[in-house]
């Protein structure tokens, strides 16, 4: 994965060169807000960023009535609120912000750590929320789109 960061950065080097500090702002903002759409899209449909699905929700020893178990994971931490999206002149970011960024590390790793504040301790299985798989072709046309139509 990280190759393929690799040759899309020397790849894009030269004609990102040519372009005006405000032109690569607008570049870096288009990349990275398609990105977010992507992680979210992702996220929706439950997968990890190598495709596998993920870790199904714990069984509950009683009978869950509601709406919250029927409907998918993250459904909050996949809107524009906390999934921010970025664009500078060098970087695009795409990540998650305030409270909701503890929370999503907590699923992305798999780490250990309170279901309350007063409440006991779960090993959440790891969910990967955010990734960087295939996009590369798709960062590579929006470059290419950019620097041929301005």
């Amino acid at each position: 994965m990280s190759n393929d960061l690799a040759a899309l950065e020397e790849w894009a080097a030269a004609p990102l060169r040519r372009l005006q500090p405000q032109q690569r702002r607008r570049l870096t903002r288009e990349i990275a807000y398609d990105l977010r759409r992507r992680q979210r899209e992702r996220i929706k449909g439950q997968q990890n960023p190598d495709g596998t699905p993920y870790a199904p929700r714990k069984p509950q020893m009683r009978r869950q009535q509601g709406a919250i178990r029927r409907k998918g994971m993250f459904t909050k931490l996949r809107t524009a609120k906390y999934l921010k999206a970025r664009g500078g002149t060098d970087v695009a970011t795409v990540g998650f912000s305030g409270r909701a960024a503890a929370i999503a590390r907590i699923h992305h790793y798999g780490l250990r750590a309170k279901v309350d504040r007063d409440g006991p301790q779960y090993n959440y299985p790891r969910r990967a929320l955010l990734g960087f798989a295939g996009e590369r072709d798709d960062i590579a046309d929006i470059i290419l789109r950019h620097v041929t139509h301005g």
